[in-house]
């Protein structure tokens, strides 16, 4: 682990690599899994919030789930994650062309519909950050379904961490990136990971 302004950071994030295969995995994130993506409760607000603007890029059974029950409901854990349906997909799932699953509230944002991008557990993904007494620590989440992403993230040089360089900076803000980023040099000078 790394130690960057007291959040501990997985050696994965350093040595691994990582870039989004869209076309081969189709976002299977956005559909795998028995629980919605995390988020806070400012996020739930900030959902409920925006709903107007992605309402129609919702699929109608996500709307019907939203209507019924919230964007948002607790797991098993007790951890705030979005509503899902069929138990499996996010109801902010929409699907492409081709079977691409993609985030309404995403689409929404880069349609300039919104101003908030999504919430951070997605927009972090791989990396999942977790609370742990006085700080926090940040994971890198393997799965199966990111093996495409893991082999192009190879092909092109990509570290997990240098591929979430963007959302790592609006999580822990431009100076512990710097910080996260030079370390992360030095640990690879040092130990020479492939």
């Amino acid at each position: 682990m790394l130690d960057i302004q007291g959040t501990l950071v997985s050696l994965d994030l350093v040595e691994r690599f990582f870039c989004c295969d869209l076309d081969r995995c189709l976002g299977a994130c956005c559909i795998e899994g028995d629980a919605g993506a995390p988020i806070t409760e400012h996020e739930r607000e900030l959902l409920e919030q925006v709903l107007p603007q992605v309402w129609d890029l919702l699929l109608p059974r996500a709307q019907e789930e939203i209507k019924d029950s919230g964007v948002a409901y607790r797991d098993p854990e007790g951890e705030l994650v979005t509503q899902i349906i069929d138990g499996r997909n996010c109801v902010f799932t929409c699907y492409e062309p081709g079977g691409l699953c993609s985030c309404a509230i995403e689409k929404a944002y880069r349609m300039g519909r919104i101003t908030w991008r999504k919430p951070i557990s997605c927009y972090l993904y791989p990396a999942r950050v977790k609370h742990i007494g006085d700080g926090d620590v940040v994971n890198y989440d393997r799965w199966k379904i990111c093996r495409a992403a893991e082999t192009l993230g190879r092909a092109r040089g990509i570290r997990v961490y240098e591929f979430l360089r963007e959302p790592l900076i609006e999580r822990f803000g431009q100076q512990w990136y710097d910080e996260l980023a030079l370390t992360c040099q030095v640990y690879l000078e040092q130990y020479g990971k492939p």
